[in-house]
């Protein structure tokens, strides 16, 4: 894999989904990884997180501040600073902010996918709310995506 100089000043207007209580930032593209890799970091509004979904990257997260309930295939924990959690690619996985604060992650993505379209196109189709989960799947088949069900709630946090 190829990897060629990159540089992210960090000073880019994030891609914002209020649905879902997301602000996004790309940290590094896949085209500077031959598409072995996107690195995004996220920042997640207090009690928000992603519908639950299952994609085939593989994706890494390190969280950077605030504290997280994750569920990965059934199975619930709870995330916080400096831990990693792995999700397999074909998990079904979301996870949501337990904290009263925004909370921020760091996610890499393999192999890469061009996560400007997907999360541009996923704030287009969230932006009068989350809508039903057919238009969440129809929208999800562009990009190999399955959505599942909703978001996780921090009254779900039910440590298992």
């Amino acid at each position: 894999m190829a990897f060629s100089f990159w540089h992210s000043r960090g000073a880019d207007a994030p891609i914002s989904i209020p649905a879902i209580g997301l602000e996004l930032f790309v940290r590094l593209p896949p085209s500077a990884s031959d598409g072995a890799l996107t690195v995004i970091e996220t920042v997640n509004a207090p009690g928000f997180g992603p519908p639950r979904h299952r994609h085939r990257e593989v994706e890494v997260f390190r969280v950077l501040e605030g504290r997280y309930l994750y569920e990965v295939d059934g199975r619930r924990f709870s995330a916080e600073v400096g831990d990693v959690v792995s999700v397999p690619g074909g998990a079904e996985h979301a996870f949501v902010n337990v904290t009263d604060r925004p909370a921020r992650q760091l996610v890499m993505i393999l192999p890469g996918l061009d996560a400007a379209a997907f999360f541009t196109e996923l704030g287009t189709v969230m932006q009068a709310g989350v809508p039903e989960r057919a238009v969440l799947n129809a929208f999800g088949a562009r990009w190999g995506m399955e959505f599942l069900g909703p978001p996780l709630r921090p009254s779900d946090n039910q440590m298992g």
